[in-house]
């Protein structure tokens, strides 16, 4: 018997779900912006496609790598990643030919669209920060973020900022950000976890620039109950599939809504693992319609992404300690803000995985600093 296509992964940054891919046994091709050497190992090929973090993929780039590495027609099954809130449309495309595992085109756009998620909120009676399309007479605090934004770079303060097309304003709230990871099979799902987000600020212009994550997160009792009540009715509403978070303020009495995002995310490192804990396994089972009789978080973990503090070009004799992901490749330049890489921690605890991180990090830029220097393991 033929073996199956390979699945087809496509985000700005495709790593992570490779490499969860590659604990599951499952063979995948992958697109994505960087081409980073540990994707180069999880995939059995991939393209790197032009584009940016933050305008995202080139479509007729993307659609051209995509009809190489996994031709429409042929069986092949899309899992995609961060890179198309704020265009649907460019999901429907690539998902000609080819079945998408996960939530479809339609379901991304209402779900960051911010009139139709907050009335949705409105109807299912969940707390959410007050919003508005146009600017408020009084700025002062209130935030600026643009509708299909991701990974915090695109929010700021709201002072100075005029009506626009694509963007919202959102007031500030309290709490802590906190973000719960969830699975649905179209009709209900599972709360798998909640991990804790930290800014890394690039100045005033990116001061909620997506920093790291640990879990598990400390959720009251009476407020963790509320989520899991919060989120069954969820589920229903909006016929979630597969692997998705919903992004939240955290107090100590209750909790606010700031979005959904109906696909795999930026925490998949931390909560990841093999067996009963692969979250790709997962992914791909519950759009399939079943959810697991149960699911073991892993032990507490840390992310933090490393930001260049200046431009730098990866050196051809640099090496790795065995805790970096996304590692660039050889020759690879970087300019000032951008990524370099993500460190990851294992831990007792969140608190102590994320105080690993913030030495790890340091470990990096030290290294990079010293040019040509090798890193230690």
């Amino acid at each position: 018997m033929a073996e199956p296509a390979p699945f087809l992964i496509a985000a700005l940054s495709a790593r992570a779900l490779a490499a969860s891919a590659r604990r599951a046994g499952q063979r995948v091709v992958a697109l994505d912006l960087f081409g980073d050497e540990d994707l180069k190992a999880a995939v059995l090929d991939h393209a790197v496609v032009p584009g940016d973090p933050f305008g995202g993929f080139d479509e007729a780039a993307l659609l051209a790598a995509a009809e190489r590495l996994a031709p429409a027609g042929r069986g092949h099954r899309l899992v995609y990643g961060g890179g198309f809130e704020a265009r649907p449309e460019l999901l429907a495309a690539l998902g000609r030919g080819r079945a998408i595992c996960g939530n479809p085109p339609e379901v991304l756009e209402g779900l960051k669209d911010p009139g139709t998620f907050f009335a949705l909120l409105d109807r299912l009676g969940l707390p959410r920060p007050e919003f508005a399309l146009v600017p408020p007479a009084d700025p002062a605090g209130w935030l600026v973020k643009r509708i299909g934004g991701a990974g915090g770079s695109h929010i700021r303060p709201a002072g100075g900022v005029g009506p626009a097309t694509g963007i919202y304003f959102q007031r500030r709230a309290a709490g802590r950000p906190v973000s719960a990871l969830m699975v649905g099979d179209g009709e209900g799902g599972l709360l798998l976890g909640f991990s804790e987000q930290w800014p890394s600020p690039d100045g005033a212009a990116q001061p909620f620039r997506f920093g790291g994550a640990a879990q598990p997160a400390i959720v009251p009792p009476k407020v963790f109950a509320a989520i899991a009540v919060a989120l069954f009715p969820l589920f229903r509403a909006t016929g979630l599939r597969g692997l998705a978070s919903l992004d939240l303020l955290v107090g100590e009495d209750g909790f606010v809504v700031l979005e959904i995002n109906p696909r795999p995310g930026a925490t998949l490192d931390i909560f990841d693992g093999a067996g009963d804990s692969n979250l790709f396994a997962l992914h791909v089972a519950s759009c399939d319609g079943e959810l697991p009789d149960r699911w073991r978080r892993p032990a507490a973990r840390a992310l933090q992404v490393v930001y260049a503090d200046g431009p730098l070009e990866v050196g051809t004799d640099w090496r790795w300690p065995d805790w970096v992901a996304d590692r660039p490749r050889p020759g690879t330049r970087v300019g000032r803000g951008d990524p370099i890489c993500t460190v990851l921690a294992t831990a007792a605890n969140a608190d102590a995985a994320r105080q690993i991180v913030a030495e790890r990090q340091s470990r990096i830029l030290d290294g990079l600093a010293r040019v040509k220097e090798p890193f230690g393991s």
